[in-house]
């Protein structure tokens, strides 16, 4: 019965990124037009953008569903399948990056520190702190021996726990590498993300670290939102890939940094 659960939920998600991809195509979607594309009943599409509209992920009106905006934030269970494929070359790229032998990686939230924690399964040598509680298990689940969670309160959205308890135990370690993700990057705007206790946490974990690479598909290369968690030239390494603006990335090498872009076919 758990896996049908389970079964149950995962395709149900795999229609909410559907729609919202469909919206990211088109201002405006007919509900008929979702049902017809993704072979789902009236009822349960109608649940569907009833549950989006109600996270302010989209607008419902009658028979029809509309863009709400690019600045709301995704749930964490709605990130995992977009742009798999750049977030699965970079997470590669990035492990490349990392010394051989013992080393302490500190970890933002996200999905693509998460596909990084998969692409480190073989390092058993390393350290791994983080306040994210999905980064956590995933490591904990590949047999990853050395994982400090902070403490903290936990923000629903990214299941990160924030807050000053999670701070003070960032400023109790020393960090080798620093592997951040954010919402948006630019040379004018910073690293920034959605919630500014979320940034200030992860603030204090960059503080501590003596290098730091920042991991962003290029979607949200040039993309400024709320809150800033670090300067642009606070960073070592980007990695990134080839979907990237370039004229944002020239703006970013003039800051001293240093620049990696790996080719992703798109999803």
């Amino acid at each position: 019965m758990p896996s049908d659960t389970h079964s149950t939920s995962s395709r149900r998600n795999d229609r909410m990124v559907a729609i919202l991809a469909m919206l990211r195509d088109r201002d405006e979607v007919p509900l008929r037009d979702m049902t017809s594309a993704l072979g789902a009943s009236a009822a349960t599409i109608r649940r569907d953008v009833v549950s989006l509209a109600e996270q302010g992920l989209l607008i419902r009106s009658h028979g029809t569903a509309r863009r709400a905006g690019t600045g709301a934030e995704l749930p964490v269970n709605l990130r995992d399948g977009r742009r798999r494929r750049a977030k699965e070359a970079i997470a590669h790229a990035v492990a490349s990056e990392l010394p051989i032998g013992r080393h302490a990686i500190g970890l933002t939230g996200g999905t693509t520190t998460t596909e990084i924690v998969r692409a480190l399964h073989h390092r058993h040598d390393l350290t791994l702190i983080t306040n994210s509680v999905s980064i956590a298990l995933e490591a904990a689940s590949q047999g990853q021996q050395r994982v400090l969670i902070t403490g903290g309160v936990l923000r629903p959205s990214s299941l990160e726990l924030v807050g000053s308890l999670a701070e003070s135990t960032f400023k109790q370690v020393n960090v080798g590498t620093a592997i951040v993700g954010c919402d948006g990057m630019s040379a004018e705007g910073g690293l920034t993300t959605h919630d500014g206790i979320e940034a200030a946490t992860n603030h204090t974990m960059i503080k501590r670290a003596a290098r730091i690479i920042a991991a962003v598909d290029g979607s949200k290369i040039g993309r400024v939102t709320l809150a800033k968690l670090a300067e642009a030239k606070d960073v070592d390494l980007l990695i990134t890939d080839d979907s990237a603006d370039p004229e944002e990335l020239t703006r970013l090498r003039a800051l001293g940094i240093a620049i990696r872009i790996v080719h992703a076919p798109l999803d």
